[in-house]
């Protein structure tokens, strides 16, 4: 599994921790995790809405934050989730920059087990890092 929950990190909140062999997969797996905090059947969502955008940020860390907060800004602007992702991330001077084509359905209680309400990401214990295997995070989230 590319994420895990880790129980004893937050009370209030979710924290989990995500990797990648690439930075891309590291990306793709917070998402997902994120998506699984709110709905628990995230393999049966449909991928009828598309939405393409683009992140920047000085750091992989700021990017991934920058990132998991757009996604949550779908989900309350639009009621969209994501379970699919096409990304591509490239290492600039000074800026990283990303690009994202997510896949996903609009959020609705006759389809989706809904379980939590994900409100924002947190930069408590946020963390980004690049291993001998690829990338890891560690994020928490406010739910």
């Amino acid at each position: 599994m590319p994420y895990r929950y880790l129980e004893d990190v937050a009370i209030a909140d979710v924290a989990f921790e995500a990797e990648g062999k690439m930075l891309q997969e590291l990306l793709e797996s917070a998402a997902l995790a994120m998506t699984n905090t709110m709905i628990g059947n995230i393999d049966a969502m449909e991928q009828k809405e598309i939405r393409c955008f683009e992140v920047t940020a000085e750091n992989p860390e700021m990017l991934l934050y920058r990132f998991l907060q757009e996604l949550v800004f779908y989900k309350d602007a639009e009621l969209l989730l994501f379970n699919k992702f096409e990304i591509d991330a490239e290492q600039g001077i000074p800026m990283w920059r990303l690009r994202v084509r997510a896949f996903g359905d609009e959020i609705s209680p006759e389809k989706h087990e809904l379980l939590a309400d994900v409100k924002a990401v947190s930069l408590h214990k946020f963390s980004v890092r690049q291993t001998a295997g690829g990338w890891r995070a560690h994020v928490i989230i406010d739910v």
